[in-house]
């Protein structure tokens, strides 16, 4: 079932736009539109956690269908791929509190990391989509519900 993976790489990828266009908006000193952008680009970003999320329980991820002499640089990826996301939702979660907030001269610090970390995100989860169901066939997929319940 390739169509979730899609819809939830589209709605990062989609997030990823948002953010660079916010960050021109921002250097245009466009501060309301920067906003209504960026609170945008966290709507889809929160949208694909919801349909990933929701896949990893009640259908399952996807294990790499490659061959096995390249299982273990797709492994290292995946990982650095998850960090690097789990980093970049941690800091784009303060940035939007801190924007929120009125906290100017923290938010101009964090913004730019965020937006790097972010566009890194985005760009290993296409490469990642790309490796489990363009190049190569997916694997076999099981949900988490049924792995660690046995049903």
């Amino acid at each position: 079932m390739a169509v979730l993976p899609t819809i939830s790489t589209s709605c990062i990828v989609i997030s990823a736009l948002l953010v660079a266009y916010g960050w021109y908006l921002i250097s245009r000193r466009r501060i309301e539109a920067h906003k209504k952008v960026m609170l945008t680009a966290a709507a889809f970003a929160l949208l694909f956690f919801i349909i990933y999320m929701s896949r990893t329980l009640f259908i399952g991820n996807t294990s790499f269908g490659g061959p096995e002499n390249v299982k273990v640089y797709y492994t290292l990826f995946l990982i650095f791929h998850i960090i690097l996301a789990t980093v970049g939702a941690v800091f784009g979660l303060v940035t939007i509190w801190t924007g929120l907030k009125d906290k100017r001269a923290r938010h101009r610090r964090l913004g730019p990391i965020t937006s790097i970390i972010w566009f890194g995100s985005a760009s290993t989860g296409v490469v990642v989509y790309w490796l489990l169901y363009v190049l190569y066939p997916g694997g076999q997929t099981t949900s988490l519900i049924k792995a660690v319940l046995g049903f």
